[in-house]
């Protein structure tokens, strides 16, 4: 069957950041919303549409065009949901959740996948980088995008979790740094703080990174989707790059871990450091304190009161003591 030439790009909508018709893994034309539903209805047609948060009444016309459930369109507005995979008659709805740096942050943000026959719809909120460089690794490939929804799903899910591995690279490299910095020095406020932040950011990712997981896994099995056969490994593959993700901030989190502790007790023993100096000082100002203490008291009769060589030998009494503690807490590391 000969390819439907490609027609004029449709007019640009805000939210819309592509709409286009495939046909044997080729791109054969850039679609209106308002005739996505009939491409995708074509024979051998395969309608990819990508989101960017879109209005209430943009979803509602794709709602209209696939026949989508409510309730996963009711999910696809508010957002913030937990990674997950639920299947709605023929369309499978996956939530996914995208990580990347904003101002030294691991801002998180949010991707909704219709897939039906016929059609994909991708729809992002929040942090997330173009996916234009998968749609188009995807087109590169027509063999493989022949495959039709299910290669998509996994092109799109594939290039989600490769862009954890940027972040996850930043953060690695900062700790390292803040690690060097432990050994040499007592870390600063803003550093400790630095190092509680990065770990409850980390712990964001892995909630959104451990439920991913599962999708990968019921999608590699089939559980509720019945993927091609020859996409199964692929998924599989997606799984591992998940799984490898999740000990690297399992790891990162127990270094940072490690060094906020290592930091708390470097401080702790500075502190004792500190400690010790003043009780050694405070031990040797105490022999002064004390005999001038003793004779200071106002009786007549004391011993060496009218000596004529008393006060010099109270003076050297006094600095031969101060010397002796002073060279006994000097040997045992206290001054």
């Amino acid at each position: 069957m000969l390819a439907t030439p490609p027609s004029p790009a449709p007019t640009q909508h805000p939210g819309i950041v592509m709409a286009a018709a495939y046909s044997g893994g080729r791109r054969v034309s850039d679609v209106d919303i308002g005739e996505a539903g009939e491409w995708s209805r074509r024979p051998g047609h395969l309608v990819w549409i990508g989101l960017y948060e879109p209005s209430e009444e943009l979803l509602a016309q794709v709602q209209a065009q696939f026949s989508l459930h409510p309730l996963a369109i009711e999910d696809a507005k508010a957002a913030h949901q937990r990674p997950k995979l639920e299947r709605y008659g023929d369309c499978t709805f996956v939530v996914t959740r995208t990580a990347q740096l904003v101002q030294g942050r691991i801002a998180l943000g949010e991707t909704h996948l219709f897939v039906g026959r016929g059609f994909v719809v991708t729809v992002r909120h929040g942090a997330s980088v173009s996916y234009r460089p998968a749609r188009e690794k995807a087109e590169a490939c027509p063999k493989l995008l022949a495959h039709g929804e299910d290669y998509i799903l996994y092109a799109v899910l594939d290039f989600i979790v490769d862009n954890y591995a940027p972040v996850m690279e930043t953060v690695l490299a900062e700790v390292e740094a803040i690690e060097d910095r432990i050994l040499r020095r007592e870390l600063r406020q803003d550093e400790v703080e630095r190092l509680y932040l990065l770990r409850r950011d980390l712990l964001r990712l892995r909630t959104a990174v451990v439920p991913l997981v599962e999708v990968c896994r019921k999608l590699e099995h089939g559980d509720l989707v019945a993927i091609d056969d020859e996409m199964q490994p692929l998924f599989r593959d997606v799984s591992d790059h998940l799984l490898r993700v999740q000990d690297e901030i399992d790891a990162v989190r127990e270094v940072l871990a490690f060094a906020f502790e290592a930091s708390l007790m470097l401080g702790q023993a500075q502190q004792t450091v500190i400690t010790r100096r003043l009780a050694a000082w405070a031990a040797i100002l105490a022999v002064p304190t004390a005999i001038a203490g003793i004779y200071g008291m106002n009786f007549e009769n004391m011993p060496e009161l009218k000596w004529r060589y008393g006060y010099y030998v109270v003076l050297g009494g006094i600095v031969a003591a101060c010397g002796v503690l002073y060279w006994r807490f000097r040997k045992s590391g206290w001054l």
